[in-house]
């Protein structure tokens, strides 16, 4: 991957992250902590929350459209309020969600699904009007192969499981950073 995130920057967005969501709850301004010049660079990310090991939300930009760190504050208020897999988070909740960051890399379209490493890249798949993304960290925890992280890739896409194959389909890998507030 072409960049890499310090420790402070990687703190940086986790706090930001977890004030654009605590600020909302609360009904008040946001206290944004200090942001380094290197977080304004356009990234695409995801902001994944969980809550007792369970996913609570997720929400993302593939491709950036701003400043990494603006990135970061909109998909962690997405996540918690508008991922419509779940109600929106509330206060009592607040305290047991654990943020994790996807900071993502460059989209490449893949030449052949040999060159698909699990736990590194993460998956794009696009086919008529249908597309679907999951993150590299998603084939380690569920422990899939690469058959099976290309067959999930179609199916979050809504396509047949070996859509992969069809020469109409663009199938893209990215690498991400990826951390949380218990790394």
């Amino acid at each position: 991957m072409n960049f890499k995130l310090s420790q402070e920057e990687r703190q940086t967005l986790l706090k930001t992250a977890r004030e654009s969501v605590e600020s909302r709850l609360q009904g008040r301004e946001p206290r944004w902590p200090a942001v380094p010049d290197s977080l304004a660079v356009p990234r695409g990310a995801f902001v994944t929350l969980t809550a007792g090991g369970h996913l609570r939300g997720c929400i993302g930009r593939l491709t950036p459209s701003g400043p990494l760190i603006e990135t970061v504050r909109s998909m962690a208020r997405a996540a918690a309020f508008e991922d419509p897999r779940f109600p929106s988070l509330d206060r009592e909740e607040w305290p047991r969600v654990r943020i994790e960051i996807s900071v993502l890399g460059p989209m490449e379209r893949l030449a052949s699904v040999e060159d698909v490493v699990i736990g590194v890249h993460g998956l794009y798949i696009v086919q008529g009007f249908r597309a679907g993304v999951l993150l590299p960290q998603v084939a380690t925890e569920w422990g899939w192969d690469r058959d099976e992280f290309l067959a999930q890739v179609c199916r979050k896409a809504g396509l047949p499981a070996g859509a992969w194959k069809d020469p109409t389909a663009e199938l893209h890998r990215f690498e991400a950073a990826v951390f949380g507030e218990e790394d």
